[in-house]
């Protein structure tokens, strides 16, 4: 590990970080050039004293998670983030585990939605982050782990997963997600992260065998997708599409049409926030023992 240098460039990256480069207000009186050292700790999801000892040259040898980090609480790009792992004395990250680092573009992209529902995804269908309204709206997707991080993966082996979509749209999505899936294995080959989730789908789902053997390419975009949320019931949402340029990440913009029941769901869930999800399904399009819309509304 080289302190000094490690401390030097993070500095430096700090420095050339404006606030509205990562979503925050600038402020009147601010006198430091670029970012705050707390600001610094706040997205990284460090404390301030730990990154102000890094940058000092006294802090404890970071973690190959802590520098992952700080990576993309200074928005740095893959080539910056693989010279920050050196410094901290490790290997730079081979490339399939650089699907866990969002695109700095992306990512400027994503700090700009506020209080959308946006969440940024891999090529592999692995949630990276979210907006507070999109974990509202679809729960906290970064939370999974192993295998399950992947929605392509929980689609076919968890039957929960699909408890959130109208029993009429499975067929269709089936093909979509494993369209999808059958892309990014195209791109990745053998031995990449998209393989491995082909190779456990096929092992554990009769289902996605039968699809697979079709060759399934990506099919057009569905711009509209029914959900059915166990807090507000059914919601009718379009759903638009960023993709990195080099297609390892897209961004999820979900929006209901002005005035509509779905609009007002969606304003309500900013409201309500995020709470856990039951795949008990109500005739009535609910979950369990959730109250209505009205209900809601009434409180």
């Amino acid at each position: 590990m080289d302190r000094a240098r490690l401390a030097g460039f993070l500095r430096a990256r700090r420095e050339a970080l404006q606030p509205e480069d990562v979503g925050l207000p600038r402020g009147r009186r601010r006198r430091t050039r670029g970012l705050r050292r707390e600001e610094v700790a706040l997205l990284s999801d460090v404390s301030v004293d730990y990154y102000v000892r890094l940058e000092q040259e006294r802090g404890p040898h970071p973690s190959e998670q802590t520098l992952a980090a700080l990576a993309r609480g200074l928005r740095l790009s893959s080539e910056e983030r693989d010279h920050l792992f050196r410094l901290g004395g490790y290997l730079a990250p081979q490339p399939a585990r650089r699907a866990d680092h969002i695109n700095p573009g992306m990512l400027r992209v994503f700090d700009g939605l506020g209080d959308a529902a946006a969440q940024v995804l891999n090529h592999v269908g692995e949630t990276l982050t979210q907006t507070r309204l999109a974990v509202a709206l679809h729960g906290d997707e970064t939370a999974y782990s192993g295998l399950a991080r992947s929605l392509h993966y929980r689609w076919f082996a968890d039957p929960g997963s699909r408890a959130h979509y109208p029993e009429e749209d499975h067929t269709a999505r089936s093909r979509l997600v494993a369209g999808d899936l059958h892309a990014a294995f195209s791109r990745d080959g053998a031995g990449s992260r998209a393989a491995e989730i082909v190779d456990a789908l096929l092992a554990r789902s009769p289902e996605f065998a039968d699809i697979w053997r079709t060759h399934p390419v990506p099919g057009p975009c569905r711009a509209t997708e029914r959900l059915l949320h166990p807090q507000v019931g059914a919601l009718e949402l379009q759903c638009q599409t960023l993709l990195d340029p080099d297609l390892s990440q897209r961004l999820l913009v979900y929006t209901a049409t002005p005035g509509s029941e779905s609009a007002e769901k969606l304003r309500l869930l900013a409201v309500l926030g995020h709470r856990p999800w039951s795949s008990d399904v109500r005739a009535d399009g609910g979950f369990g023992d959730s109250p209505s819309v009205e209900e809601l509304v009434g409180r």
